[in-house]
């Protein structure tokens, strides 16, 4: 038997407590009885965070009551940093309260030198999505951080307050990814925070792409959409500068507008993104990952094909993974969210051999950020009820360990 309901029976239960019956809920959504039907008893997948964020919004709840995160994994190893939550969550405490460097006992003061080393170290274990790994370090970097931002002065003080907003990135990405979104938004409470006290256009604008990725993850795409247009407008008075970071954080944030405008299913608004995203990346290096935004042009093309999937294009969504050269993009990560997005096409093409073939191949690249992904969850079950491909065995044997059969 499975453990825990499925995304369908959560809609189901939410549409329940508010009275309705289906055809209310088909009525407030734009869709069928029928469409209703399918995607509460599960013969229609969920197999797009913008559907996902249109059903949590009609029926008045977070994301996260129709995704059942966070999930909880049998092994230390799949749990993905969830044991470290814990210490994560006391030391975003301790970073955005005031005062908080006090609370922090330490035999011997921290150094710049020596925060950078593990900084960067996090930041390569959080691009391999090793997500159990970056949890054994990242609350004792912010805590060391929380103190040397503290006693920093000077010229010392902007260094240490862009490793506070980078180690903070990767604490809101884990919190993201594994579904506590009330630590995400504290992480990127403090990055803000750090840009303003560094007083830097750059790092404001690095902290601004990841509170669109909050707001993305929330399902508050408005929000998303309004920030990405405002950093947007921040940033293009010091493009004349020619500089490299600026140029990849605008090509960034064009990728973020680029997906909250696929989510509200505006192809036109959308896709212009996309076409800037693209000019930007054709000046910065091909392996460019500034500020951890992974902006280059291979992760433009990632975008892409996302764009399409959210907009439901299947068919653009396989042409546009044609054109995409995976193995040119360092990231694990990356590659893995491509694959589910080629994994969703397929499905959403009728090709459910292919699709198993996608998604077991983003497994082996990064299962930490596949089995806690509500979308690669829902294609695993997907698949794990159809006999219409050869790897039936590994998909059953995926989704027992996402606990879903």
């Amino acid at each position: 038997m499975r453990t825990e309901l499925t995304t369908g029976q959560r809609v189901a239960r939410a549409r329940r407590r508010l009275g309705w019956d289906q055809a209310q809920m088909a009525a407030a959504v734009d869709r069928s009885i029928s469409w209703v039907s399918k995607i509460e008893t599960g013969r229609l997948p969920l197999d797009r965070m913008s559907v996902l964020g249109q059903l949590a919004e009609v029926l008045g709840v977070e994301v996260v009551e129709l995704t059942g995160q966070p999930y909880r994994h049998d092994s230390a190893e799949l749990d993905s940093g969830h044991a470290a939550i814990p210490g994560l969550r006391l030391a975003l405490q301790q970073a955005t309260m005031p005062g908080g460097a006090a609370l922090i006992t330490t035999t011997a003061l921290p150094t710049l030198p020596d925060l950078t080393a593990r900084v960067e170290a996090a930041e390569s274990l959080r691009q391999d999505a090793k997500f159990t790994a970056l949890g054994d370090v990242l609350p004792q970097i912010l805590r060391d951080l929380v103190v040397l931002c503290d006693v920093a002065e000077g010229d010392d003080v902007s260094r240490a307050e862009a490793l506070m907003l980078r180690a903070s990135h990767m604490a809101r990405v884990s919190s993201n990814l594994l579904g506590h979104h009330d630590l995400g938004w504290s992480a990127v409470q403090r990055e803000l925070v750090a840009a303003e006290k560094a007083g830097s256009p750059v790092l404001q604008a690095a902290a601004r792409w990841d509170l669109c990725g909050v707001w993305l993850h929330e399902g508050e795409l408005g929000a998303a959409r309004d920030m990405a247009r405002k950093a947007l407008d921040d940033l293009e008075p010091h493009l004349s500068t020619n500089d490299q970071t600026v140029r990849a954080l605008w090509g960034a944030m064009h990728l973020r507008a680029a997906v909250a405008w696929s989510r509200l299913w505006d192809r036109t608004e959308a896709e212009s993104h996309l076409t800037e995203a693209r000019q930007a990346s054709a000046g910065v290096s091909e392996d460019g990952n500034v500020f951890q935004t992974q902006f280059n042009a291979v992760n433009t093309e990632i975008h892409s094909v996302e764009v399409s999937l959210e907009l439901g294009h299947p068919r653009d969504v396989l042409s546009r993974a044609e054109l995409v050269n995976i193995a040119r993009i360092a990231s694990g990560e990356r590659q893995s969210h491509f694959w589910v997005c080629t994994a969703a096409g397929q499905m959403m093409n009728g090709k459910p051999a292919l699709a198993a073939d996608a998604i077991l191949r983003a497994d082996t690249i990064a299962p930490q950020h596949v089995r806690n992904r509500p979308i690669a969850r829902n294609l695993v079950d997907d698949l794990r009820s159809t006999d219409r491909h050869s790897r039936s065995g590994e998909i059953r044997r995926l989704a027992a360990s996402m606990k879903l059969s």
